[in-house]
């Protein structure tokens, strides 16, 4: 299935795609982080939404 742009919750709320620069944008307002700690963050844990919250201490 391809990522529906329209669609940022809940269909799409699970995953993070750091190398589209809209999503990077919502999840970096979202989690309070910046772009750099986000893609370190997904490097380290996935792409999993809930894992890269827990990483940053967000949840």
């Amino acid at each position: 299935m391809s990522d529906n742009k329209h669609l940022t919750h809940p269909q799409d709320a699970e995953r993070i795609d750091v190398h589209d620069a809209f999503e990077v944008q919502n999840w970096t307002t979202a989690l309070g982080c910046t772009e750099a700690e986000l893609k370190q963050a997904v490097a380290a844990v996935g792409t999993y939404a809930d894992k890269v919250r827990q990483y940053l201490g967000k949840s």
